[in-house]
């Protein structure tokens, strides 16, 4: 009775040598993109800090405007929640909105409503749609920026032609307010706007600026960007500047809780789906059918030894004993099973084949050998390999003589 030896696990299986030794550029790059997204980020972040604060004193930082309104009398304090902001609105005070945008729209309901009636000034900047319908109603932006960032007055509010040319170039907007001034226009569209409170003393107002530029640090000395700054934002002796922060939940409503898909742009959404179906078409397109598969004779003859010496450089380059062995038992075997009378399909049955080579060489005493030629372990080393290649053939050959 001959037992079958179980064969040790493949050699072609990657040791952790070989899997870092494969994969290593792939880490080498992955870890330079990391380092680079995150060079990136902090560059970023640098140059973004202290935008539009006044306490800054960055390239884009407003320090300089509250340094100058504070020499003409004017105090500048910085709120960052809407509670403070809403605290602060009364007649003797400027309410700046740095970053209108960032507000929800129940917190932009809320500063409107503390606001509207105190005879103050509220200054908003660069607010885009719908923010300032909410902030401002009555005005429009429009979609499309102003392509020019340096343009005239062209109205007939007193700051404006005291200031002359401003960098007041960016969003554009329209109104439905006839009284409002609109000045420094871009194709017809105001990038500024004073809007005059309706009812009360008349005193209060809404300035709507298209563009931050006026009051950076490094562009406040370009054009009348000073002088505009100084006159909008020194009408009261109170400057509230008000930094709005996402952390800021006041006067949040059901309507502001958003989920991750609500904060993204619908453009992204929609190339998102694009990518999807362009993906899927692309599928389709890879993977269909049209019927079956037509068999095509090779353009050129490759010759038999070529692609055995091929297969064979690919078996060592993986230390693949284990399956050149394999298959040089079983092509082996496929050749002996019709000379001693076996069929193809009982070719790889130790049970068939074992007993009729035995009966055909005679070797009645030697099943043993013969098993462990044809179906054993996978040799150990490649001078073992070689040894098995050669008592294969000198099997087929003793086996083939008459």
């Amino acid at each position: 009775m001959t037992t079958e030896a179980t064969p040790p696990s493949t050699a072609a299986s990657p040791s952790a040598r070989q899997v870092w030794t494969r994969t290593r550029g792939i880490a080498l790059a992955l870890v330079v993109l990391l380092a680079a997204a995150v060079a990136i980020a902090t560059i970023r972040s640098d140059a973004r800090h202290g935008t539009l604060d006044p306490r800054s004193a960055d390239r884009q930082g407003s320090r300089a405007v509250a340094e100058l309104l504070a020499d003409r009398g004017v105090d500048t304090s910085v709120v960052t929640t809407l509670d403070e902001a809403r605290a602060a609105a009364d007649a003797d005070t400027t309410l700046l909105v740095a970053a209108p945008d960032l507000l929800t729209p129940g917190q932009q309901r809320a500063l409107r409503t503390a606001t509207t009636g105190t005879a103050g000034r509220t200054v908003l900047v660069a607010p885009g749609s719908p923010s300032v319908e909410r902030l401002a109603p009555g005005v429009t932006a429009d979609p499309a920026n102003s392509l020019d960032s340096t343009l005239s007055p062209d109205c007939a509010l007193p700051a404006a032609r005291r200031a002359g040319t401003a960098e007041t170039g960016g969003m554009r907007y329209t109104t439905t307010h006839l009284d409002a001034d609109e000045c420094y226009p871009s194709d017809r569209l105001a990038t500024l706007l004073r809007i005059p409170e309706t009812g009360g003393d008349g005193t209060g107002d809404t300035v709507v600026i298209g563009a931050p530029d006026i009051l950076f640090n490094d562009r406040l000395d370009e054009q009348g960007n000073a002088s505009l700054a100084l006159q909008l934002l020194g009408s009261r002796p109170h400057l509230v500047w008000y930094l709005p922060t996402l952390s800021d939940t006041a006067a949040a409503d059901e309507d502001d809780q958003r989920g991750f898909f609500d904060l993204l742009p619908s453009g992204w959404l929609w190339g998102t789906l694009q990518l999807f179906i362009a993906a899927a078409v692309a599928a389709l397109w890879r993977a269909r059918r049209l019927g079956p598969l037509v068999p095509e004779n090779l353009p050129v003859a490759i010759r038999a030894s070529e692609t055995v010496e091929g297969r064979a450089r690919l078996y060592r380059k993986a230390n693949a004993r284990d399956r050149a062995a394999t298959a040089l038992r079983s092509t082996t075997r496929i050749r002996l099973a019709p000379l001693v009378g076996v069929p193809l399909t009982q070719a790889h049955t130790p049970e068939a084949l074992l007993p009729a080579l035995s009966a055909h060489l005679h070797r009645h005493g030697d099943g043993q050998t013969l098993h462990t030629l044809l179906f054993g372990p996978p040799p150990g080393d490649d001078a073992a390999l070689v040894s098995l290649a050669d008592q294969l053939d000198a099997l087929e050959r003793e086996v083939r003589r008459p």
